[in-house]
């Protein structure tokens, strides 16, 4: 029997991660438009040191059924290694991560304030929050807020918090009780909660090994740029630059560049200008040398340095590394001259020495109220011809890697109907 063909559009992390998902039972082709696959967690090698050209992608989840697909891709004993997550806030000196479990490595006056904000939080009766910024300050206090949440954050994001939705932020906000920091300080345990506490990360070429594993099996197509994606009149299969028919599409490529190649019978011009609307940030990736440290990633908010995090993808695996250095790298949101990346790195922590950088325009997008609401009409709108639409810059969510896999096996349950 002829197995249902299914088309493919980008090979990121979701475009592959669902290919795999279905090449069992559906013949499946792949599209990708730039020379190889892997989006936003491809590597290069730069003097014999791996370069994360956007993150250092580290895998972990609080989905069973996304641990159990992962691994049954990989050999977690043999190919992974697994590390406990040591993360800085770098503030003059650096203070650990959560900073709020932290207050007895800061000067004893902040602390004070800090914990005295604290003690009024938990007096008062606190109203719903509406935005980001207003949980931050309900949650951990005005002088946390002021010296950490919101210029670290504002740096990120170069905008204000209290224009950001708490929907957009669902699951990766930090949740901790008043008496869970006071705790916390007390006993000075780490923070093990979080997705993240502890990270597995390939032994050998990074996140690029978790690209080539997926890759494999899978008929991708690479320096394709789709210009159409039409259906054919008797509305049965689906072309890709007029080629050969497809029973369905799955987009997992950047909707701002869908409506204008998706046949116009479809009706979704009348989406095109808030899709076009959706907001953005881009990220400058600098691969550095950098002295000997113990930390994973290290948190900036001094308003003064430009880059927001250095993280020492050199410390997740000494094969990132050439003999006898340590790399890491710092990141800056959206474009950054070369000139002013130096001027940064000297007034940096840990001694950091340039060796390459990459600007990448579509890493971070930027949610309002409407986005998700807007998404969901779109999908409406195209699923019952047998598209559907998944993936970080195609449903414009801001998924971490293992995000993007659930959200690629939550697709499952639409397209075997």
């Amino acid at each position: 029997m002829n197995k249902k063909k299914i088309a493919v559009i980008g090979s990121g992390v979701s475009g592959l991660s669902i290919a795999q998902l279905l090449k069992n039972d559906f013949s499946v082709k792949v599209f990708e438009k730039q020379s190889r696959p892997g989006g936003l967690i491809k590597c290069d090698r730069v003097d014999g040191n791996l370069y994360h050209m956007v993150g250092g992608h580290v895998f972990n989840s609080k989905r069973q059924d996304v641990l159990d697909w992962f691994w049954s891709q990989f050999d977690q004993d043999k190919e992974f290694i697994k590390a406990i997550r040591n993360a800085t806030v770098f503030m003059d000196k650096p203070i650990g991560y959560p900073i709020e479990n932290h207050l007895y490595q800061m000067d004893p006056e902040v602390a004070k304030a800090v914990v005295s904000d604290l003690l009024e939080i938990e007096k008062g009766e606190q109203s719903e929050p509406s935005n980001f910024g207003d949980f931050l300050k309900q949650r951990f206090g005005k002088t946390l807020y002021s010296i950490y949440f919101k210029p670290y954050n504002e740096k990120i994001w170069k905008r204000d918090l209290s224009g950001v939705p708490l929907s957009w932020l669902a699951g990766k906000l930090p949740m901790p009780t008043v008496e869970e920091i006071l705790c916390n300080n007390i006993s000075q345990e780490k923070e093990m909660n979080m997705v993240h506490s502890s990270f597995y990360y390939p032994k050998v070429n990074g996140s690029q090994f978790l690209v080539e594993r997926l890759a494999e099996g899978l008929d991708i197509e690479c320096g394709v740029e789709i210009n159409t994606i039409t259906r054919s009149a008797d509305e049965r299969k689906w072309h890709i630059n007029g080629g050969e028919g497809f029973d369905s599409v799955i987009f997992t490529g950047n909707i701002k560049s869908l409506i204008g190649v998706v046949d116009p019978a479809l009706g979704l011009g009348r989406f095109d200008s808030a899709v076009q609307a959706l907001e953005y940030h881009g990220t400058t990736t600098v691969l550095c040398e950098i002295e000997q440290n113990p930390y994973s990633w290290v948190y900036m908010p001094d308003p003064d340095i430009a880059a927001h995090r250095i993280i020492n993808t050199g410390n997740f695996s000494d094969t990132n590394n050439h003999p006898g250095i340590k790399t890491a790298t710092v990141e800056f949101t959206d474009y950054i001259e070369k000139e002013e990346i130096l001027s940064n790195l000297e007034r940096m922590p840990f001694n950091l020495r340039y060796l390459a950088h990459e600007f990448t325009e579509y890493t971070y997008p930027i949610q309002d109220g409407e986005t998700r609401p807007l998404i969901d009409r779109i999908k409406q709108e195209v699923e019952p011809h047998g598209m559907y639409i998944t993936g970080r810059f195609a449903e414009w969510e801001y998924y971490n890697m293992d995000a993007a896999m659930g959200a690629a096996i939550d697709l499952l349950s639409r397209i075997y109907v």
